[in-house]
Parts: structure tokens; sequence; C-alpha cells
């Protein structure tokens, strides 16, 4: 069944927040790894901010993972 945009979204706020709390990262520590706002990452992680590719990219980069574990549970 298609998800909805939102609901990728939500899953994607969810995932984010998840590896972020799994490293014992603050929302500070992610968005300097990742060159973003804090305010911004806050709103990714509430899922209410469609990111571009670049800012995805900026996020696995800063996490060291790939781009599908960003929308994947690896476990």
């Amino acid at each position: 069944m298609p998800l909805s945009e939102t609901q990728v979204l939500l899953r994607l706020a969810e995932r984010i927040k998840a590896l972020r709390r799994s490293k014992r990262w603050s929302q500070e520590v992610l968005a300097e790894r990742a060159s973003i706002q804090r305010s911004y990452l806050a709103d990714l992680e509430r899922g209410s901010r469609n990111p571009s590719v670049r800012t995805l990219v900026k996020i696995a980069n800063a996490f060291k993972v790939t781009l599908k574990d960003l929308f994947e549970d690896g476990g």
C-alpha cells in the first residue's frame, strides 16, 4: 500500500531522532555535525519539514550511515 508524504516524513523524523538518541547526541551536536540549524533539525524530528536530498546526505554523513539507513531500521 502506498505511503502518504506525511507518513514518510513522520517515519524519517522518528528514525533521525532514534539514531541521534542512540549516539546520545543532543540536537545541537547533530546539527553542528550535519552543518544545519538546530531549529531546522527540530522541525525535521517533528516531521514538519520536507528535507532536501542535500540535507539528507548531510545527516547521513554525520551519522556515518547510508541514505537507505535513514529510512530503514537496520536491526
